[in-house]
């Protein structure tokens, strides 16, 4: 697999990444740790070097799958993890970028990650409640004690960014990004561009719908958080599965699944960016990485900006309670 360069600050990693949050939260039953060990070092024999998990993903059951897959091949992978929600009690799901508790969450990441360096550490979520500055200040200093490598945030604002960035150079900015959910392009990608940060998509198959396996019929799991998405109502999902049509022709132009589609979509973009798609099933693996092997045309991409620019996506991509924590 071919590697591109996330920002100016020379971490250089594979085209397309793993997310490995569905294998232990998110997605209804956990699966199972052996299999997903298994699943891990897969991807790294097709040539991902990319992972991303995060210490409330389980809370802390994903970091310590991620650890246990990962060791064996320390130095050969880079590792992207994040701080920023109150855990200390069960059920909280509270913002807490105070500098005292990035350092406690990093020690802790680092003890269940098996590692010496945080590659890629992100703000999950801005908080309103701590200046940028302070937190990019305290990157700063666990970039200078040798505890990170790297320094990013998740689903910042233009402004955000810009001030984070004066502090401590950004390296990625992780937001959802796919062909159902391009806010990022008129604001944000001119900034990352400007400042040289790359970008990280989460989401790149719209949680999965635009696999073109979900249907207004399908039945997720009760503790699956597409329960709580608006745009996986049941009327939304079956209001949006036009948006499938046009995957579908050119998934069957190219002798490809419109998951591929969607991929060497969002891979074309920009150069500086690394989607990373989630999965817990090998051939689903199998099928995403193909992706970095498929050649939109001129033609083909034209042809998707101008039928999507048509479409009208129905529901909001988050309920309002995660909506209040995007900033903007």
């Amino acid at each position: 697999m071919k590697t591109r360069k996330l920002g100016n600050q020379g971490l250089e990693v594979s085209e397309l990444g793993l997310g490995c949050m569905g294998m232990s939260f998110g997605y209804g039953t956990p699966a199972d740790e052996n299999q997903m060990v298994k699943l891990i070092h897969e991807a790294i024999d097709l040539g991902v070097t990319f992972f991303d998990t995060a210490e409330v993903y389980g809370p802390y059951a994903n970091e310590e799958l991620v650890g246990k897959a990962l060791t064996p091949f320390k130095g050969r992978v880079a590792i992207a993890t994040k701080f920023g929600f109150d855990l200390s009690k069960k059920g909280t799901s509270g913002l807490d970028s105070r500098p005292a508790s990035i350092r406690s969450a990093v020690e802790g990441s680092l003890k269940r990650l098996q590692i010496d360096k945080i590659d890629l550490l992100y703000q999950h979520r801005v908080d309103p409640n701590v200046p940028i500055e302070d937190v990019a200040g305290t990157v700063k200093g666990l970039i200078s004690e040798g505890k990170v490598a790297h320094f990013g945030l998740s689903e910042a604002g233009v402004q955000t960014i810009r001030r984070a960035h004066a502090i401590q150079p950004l390296t990625a900015l992780q937001s959802e990004y796919s062909l159902w959910w391009r806010e990022p392009e008129p604001e944000i990608f001119p900034t990352l561009e400007e400042l040289g940060i790359g970008f990280v998509p989460f989401s790149p198959l719209g949680k999965g719908f635009l696999t073109g396996k979900i249907t207004a019929n399908t039945q997720f799991e009760a503790s699956d958080f597409r329960n709580a998405v608006p745009r996986f109502s049941e009327e939304n999902r079956s209001a949006n599965q036009g948006i499938l049509e046009l995957l579908d022709q050119l998934a069957d132009l190219h002798k490809a699944t419109p998951a591929q589609i969607a991929l060497a979509w969002v891979l074309d973009q920009k150069p500086w960016i690394v989607p990373i798609p989630g999965t817990t099933k090998s051939h689903r693996l199998k099928e995403n990485l193909e992706a970095a092997k498929l050649e939109l045309t001129k033609s083909d991409l034209e042809k998707i900006n101008l039928e999507f620019s048509k479409i009208s996506v129905k529901g909001e991509r988050y309920p309002e309670s995660s909506q209040k924590m995007i900033d903007r």
